[in-house]
């Protein structure tokens, strides 16, 4: 069996640090944003969309506020924790034979943060920032894993914390978990599993390992 895991808001809690980053991004251009409102984008949509709001508020491009965005949050994405029964999963993955993949639009930071939390071992191969891969719901970037690594469709999985990752896992003919810690996703996507936990995921993940 073979997992494929979003990076922000599902290995990784980088919400508060983008948040963070944001709301100074906007202090800095004279804005004052709605931190929940900031949140809600990001979860709902994606942080392309706050920044692009926050953009068209601020009169310039959206390339000037991403760019400044960046340079604050790589000091708050150091904070930055896994969620609670990451490592296990991970690790039960590969215990029973299977075989992790990072697919993130984040750079080499995440990478980075696997490395600190000694998780980069439990991954067999990554998609990151770096590469120029079209964006999710795109499949672009889950087939390039899937036809490098000869994985087999019919038992893998996308996990995700969006609707655009379930939509990702499915445009690749893969099933996708949607990942919902807070609960606050409008569902749409038709995950094969919806949980705001990762204990719920080994579970699951555990029974399919065990009896293909």
């Amino acid at each position: 069996m073979d997992i494929f895991y979003d990076f922000d808001g599902t290995l990784f809690d980088t919400y508060p640090a983008m948040v963070a980053a944001l709301v100074q991004t906007a202090v800095d251009y004279q804005v004052k944003i709605d931190r929940n409102q900031a949140y809600q984008q990001m979860r709902q949509g994606s942080l392309g969309d706050a920044i692009k709001v926050l953009a068209r508020v601020a009169k310039v491009e959206s390339t000037t506020i991403e760019h400044h965005f960046r340079a604050i949050e790589n000091e708050e994405l150091k904070n930055s924790q896994p969620f609670e029964g990451v490592k296990a999963t991970l690790e039960s993955v590969v215990n029973h034979g299977g075989k992790n993949y990072l697919l993130t639009h984040r750079n080499q930071a995440a990478i980075t943060l696997l490395e600190k939390f000694e998780m980069k071992t439990w991954f067999e191969d990554f998609v990151t920032g770096d590469m120029t891969f079209p964006r999710k719901p795109n499949p672009a970037s889950l087939n390039y894993l899937i036809e490098r690594n000869q994985v087999n469709k019919k038992t893998a999985y996308m996990i995700g914390d969006r609707n655009l990752d379930i939509d990702a896992a499915h445009n690749a003919d893969i099933k996708g978990i949607l990942f919902d810690h807070d609960q606050i996703i409008n569902v749409t996507s038709h995950p094969e599993l919806i949980t705001n936990n990762f204990k719920d995921i080994q579970t699951y993940l555990d029974k399919k390992l065990i009896n293909p």
